[in-house]
């Protein structure tokens, strides 16, 4: 039996194995991949669940220095969609039957943002009859905030940790009160608390991380709880402090297939978790997500942002996608998903069994 083998076979996921796993390439490696796409086959089944993925606007209070819409990219031209946009776009999620909507956008703490997107929350359930699901994605808020939005209708939320060593984490941010880790920790119990399926994840290979820093990222998700993750490989903005940068000595393709591995670990480690396919993995690899899908995703976000916005809301360079209008994407991923053998779970919200079991437990 190979050291892989032993490892997942004992299901001994201590922080030096997790490295091992993490370092694991050629055959094992392989075999780590395959060990789970057939733990996910078992455990969540072989669909993959939709959310279209609504980019609200690119204003952001933040300052990350990862971040190509960070407050300071003074060349990014700043747009907000109207709520005729957004509401469109849930309408053509409902329609496609996406099963769910994911609403992004930078992070803003202000009243009037909170009020409008209580508002069109309420308003894409009137418009679906309550048949969408709805994740939000605006970063840290109050404690009264969440809870607004979790009454209004929006049952996921993702807030990614990008770093759970706050060494680290430090680093990928400005040192001001606006960028605290332990924030971002208050943020994810509140969310926790406020009864939301709670979502988090990290950038792979950012700079200055280690693979014991993954390692440790692993067992946060474990640790914490967590009921989905959407992790992807990091790829540098040119208009950030962060330009062509990486963690030392890990190429493009190294970050691609680290993070191959780590979706197949976190399966592994919890095999009822929610994994998001991120799209980042398209941007280095044209298959990159029917990869991750066949390592034990089984979230995709095809994007339903109109057309002309997606160059504006760029994170990091070379994003796919951004010259299509959402009409393109759903026969583009029917396509691509029937080359993994997996189904699509049309009209269903494709809840995380996670939270279910964590939920009565």
């Amino acid at each position: 039996m190979t050291a892989i083998g032993q490892i997942l076979d004992n299901r001994d996921f201590s922080e030096e194995n997790l490295i091992t796993l993490l370092k694991a390439e050629k055959e094992e490696g392989i075999e780590l991949l395959q060990r789970a796409g057939e733990m996910k086959r078992r455990q969540v089944g072989n669909k993959v669940y939709f959310r279209g993925l609504i980019e609200l606007s690119n204003v952001c209070e933040k300052d990350c220095l990862y971040c190509g819409i960070r407050r300071s990219n003074e060349k990014v031209l700043r747009y907000n969609l109207t709520d005729r946009e957004v509401l469109d776009a849930a309408a053509f999620a409902y329609r496609e039957r996406y099963g769910s909507v994911v609403i992004q956008s930078g992070e803003v703490t202000n009243r009037a943002f909170a009020d409008r997107i209580e508002r069109l929350i309420r308003e894409i359930k009137q418009l679906s009859n309550d048949q969408l699901g709805i994740t939000l994605s605006f970063g840290e808020q109050s404690a009264e905030t969440y809870q607004r939005w979790f009454e209004a209708g929006a049952h996921r939320y993702l807030l990614r940790i990008e770093s759970s060593n706050p060494q680290l984490y430090a680093k990928l941010h400005p040192q001001d009160s606006k960028h605290r880790f332990e924030d971002r920790i208050q943020a994810l119990n509140l969310l926790k608390a406020t009864g939301y399926q709670t979502g988090t994840g990290i950038m792979i290979g950012a700079p200055f991380q280690t693979y014991r820093d993954l390692a440790n990222d692993l067992r946060f998700f474990q640790q914490f709880d967590t009921d989905m993750v959407g992790m992807g490989p990091f790829i540098a903005h040119d208009d950030t402090p962060f330009k062509g940068m990486a963690a030392e000595g890990l190429t493009l393709a190294d970050r691609f297939n680290l993070s191959l591995k780590m979706v197949a670990i976190l399966r592994l480690m919890m095999p009822d978790l929610n994994i998001a396919a991120t799209t980042a993995l398209q941007a280095i690899d044209p298959l990159g997500r029917e990869k991750a899908v066949n390592a034990g995703a089984n979230i995709i976000m095809p994007n339903i942002t109109p057309g002309s916005y997606r160059n504006n809301y760029l994170l990091y360079n070379n994003k796919p996608c951004t010259d299509e209008e959402p009409e393109q994407c759903t026969g583009c991923l029917d396509a691509r998903l029937a080359l993994t053998d997996s189904e699509i779970g049309y009209g269903e919200w494709g809840d995380s069994p996670h939270f279910r079991s964590r939920k009565h437990s």
